[in-house]
Protein backbone atom coordinates (compact mmCIF):
# COMPACT_ATOMS: atom_id res chain seq x y z
CA UNK A 1 0.00 0.00 0.00
CA UNK A 2 1.01 3.38 -0.96
CA UNK A 3 -0.22 6.67 0.62
CA UNK A 4 -0.06 10.06 -0.62
CA UNK A 5 -0.15 13.69 0.63
CA UNK A 6 -0.15 16.72 -1.65
CA UNK A 7 0.79 20.28 -0.45
CA UNK A 8 1.54 23.48 -2.14
CA UNK A 9 -1.58 25.00 -3.58
CA UNK A 10 -3.01 28.02 -2.93
CA UNK A 11 -4.54 31.08 -4.20
CA UNK A 12 -2.24 33.20 -6.87
CA UNK A 13 -2.61 36.20 -9.15
CA UNK A 14 -2.09 35.48 -13.29
CA UNK A 15 1.78 35.25 -13.98
CA UNK A 16 2.38 33.63 -10.46
CA UNK A 17 4.09 30.71 -9.83
CA UNK A 18 3.63 27.61 -7.72
CA UNK A 19 5.73 24.54 -6.10
CA UNK A 20 3.25 21.55 -5.40
CA UNK A 21 4.52 18.55 -3.68
CA UNK A 22 3.29 15.51 -2.74
CA UNK A 23 4.96 13.12 -0.05
CA UNK A 24 4.50 9.27 -0.59
CA UNK A 25 4.82 6.89 2.26
CA UNK A 26 4.27 2.83 3.15
CA UNK A 27 5.67 0.82 -0.10
CA UNK A 28 7.37 3.47 -1.88
CA UNK A 29 9.97 0.99 -3.28
CA UNK A 30 7.44 -0.57 -5.48
CA UNK A 31 6.41 2.56 -7.13
CA UNK A 32 7.50 2.66 -10.81
CA UNK A 33 5.87 6.26 -12.11
CA UNK A 34 4.82 8.95 -10.35
CA UNK A 35 2.15 11.35 -12.43
CA UNK A 36 0.23 14.80 -11.69
CA UNK A 37 -2.93 15.22 -12.28
CA UNK A 38 -5.86 18.13 -12.16
CA UNK A 39 -9.34 18.50 -12.49
CA UNK A 40 -11.26 22.12 -13.32
CA UNK A 41 -14.86 22.75 -11.44
CA UNK A 42 -16.72 21.23 -13.87
CA UNK A 43 -14.02 19.37 -16.10
CA UNK A 44 -12.82 15.87 -16.45
CA UNK A 45 -9.59 14.85 -14.94
CA UNK A 46 -6.71 15.44 -17.21
CA UNK A 47 -2.76 14.46 -17.08
CA UNK A 48 -0.30 16.49 -16.34
CA UNK A 49 3.02 15.05 -16.10
CA UNK A 50 4.42 11.32 -15.17
CA UNK A 51 8.01 10.59 -14.16
CA UNK A 52 9.80 6.91 -13.64
CA UNK A 53 12.21 5.79 -10.69
CA UNK A 54 15.05 6.65 -13.41
CA UNK A 55 13.65 10.71 -13.73
CA UNK A 56 12.70 9.77 -17.28
CA UNK A 57 9.58 12.46 -17.95
CA UNK A 58 6.74 12.64 -19.77
CA UNK A 59 4.35 15.48 -20.61
CA UNK A 60 1.19 16.01 -21.84
CA UNK A 61 2.18 18.54 -24.66
CA UNK A 62 0.00 21.53 -24.32
CA UNK A 63 1.23 22.13 -20.59
CA UNK A 64 4.91 20.94 -21.19
CA UNK A 65 6.15 24.44 -21.59
CA UNK A 66 5.36 25.67 -18.02
CA UNK A 67 4.71 22.62 -16.06
CA UNK A 68 7.93 20.81 -14.44
CA UNK A 69 7.84 17.12 -12.90
CA UNK A 70 10.70 16.79 -10.61
CA UNK A 71 10.99 14.36 -7.65
CA UNK A 72 13.17 13.44 -4.76
CA UNK A 73 13.92 9.41 -4.39
CA UNK A 74 15.60 9.42 -0.99
CA UNK A 75 13.08 11.60 0.62
CA UNK A 76 10.09 9.87 -1.40
CA UNK A 77 8.79 13.55 -3.06
CA UNK A 78 7.21 14.35 -5.83
CA UNK A 79 6.77 18.35 -7.27
CA UNK A 80 5.19 20.01 -9.48
CA UNK A 81 6.75 23.39 -10.19
CA UNK A 82 3.95 25.31 -12.25
CA UNK A 83 4.86 28.68 -13.62
CA UNK A 84 3.22 31.43 -15.41
CA UNK A 85 0.07 30.81 -13.99
CA UNK A 86 -3.10 31.15 -15.74
CA UNK A 87 -6.80 31.23 -14.29
CA UNK A 88 -7.35 28.18 -16.52
CA UNK A 89 -5.04 26.31 -14.41
CA UNK A 90 -7.68 26.83 -11.63
CA UNK A 91 -7.98 23.27 -10.14
CA UNK A 92 -7.82 20.54 -7.66
CA UNK A 93 -4.36 19.09 -8.27
CA UNK A 94 -3.82 14.96 -7.40
CA UNK A 95 -0.36 12.98 -7.59
CA UNK A 96 -0.73 9.46 -8.38
CA UNK A 97 1.48 6.02 -8.22
CA UNK A 98 1.72 3.10 -10.67
CA UNK A 99 2.97 -0.23 -9.39
CA UNK A 100 3.40 -2.07 -12.60
CA UNK A 101 5.72 -2.22 -15.27
CA UNK A 102 3.90 -0.52 -18.04
CA UNK A 103 4.60 3.05 -19.47
CA UNK A 104 4.02 6.00 -17.09
CA UNK A 105 2.17 7.60 -20.19
CA UNK A 106 -0.60 5.05 -19.57
CA UNK A 107 -2.64 7.40 -18.00
CA UNK A 108 -5.49 5.30 -17.49
CA UNK A 109 -2.69 2.91 -15.24
CA UNK A 110 -2.46 4.74 -11.96
CA UNK A 111 -4.03 2.99 -9.21
CA UNK A 112 -3.33 5.07 -5.96
CA UNK A 113 -4.09 8.69 -5.75
CA UNK A 114 -4.10 11.76 -2.86
CA UNK A 115 -6.74 13.84 -2.18
CA UNK A 116 -5.44 16.73 -4.04
CA UNK A 117 -4.49 20.12 -3.45
CA UNK A 118 -6.86 23.69 -4.94
CA UNK A 119 -4.43 25.45 -6.86
CA UNK A 120 -6.99 29.15 -7.68
CA UNK A 121 -5.59 31.52 -10.01
CA UNK A 122 -7.16 34.98 -10.24
CA UNK A 123 -6.69 36.94 -13.09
Amino acid sequence: QVQLVENGGGSVHTGGSLRLSCAAYGFTAMINCMAWFRQGTGKEREAIAAIDRDDLTTYVEHVKDRFTISQDITANTLYLQIDSLKPEDTGMYYCATYLGGGYCRDWNNYETWGQGTQVTVSS
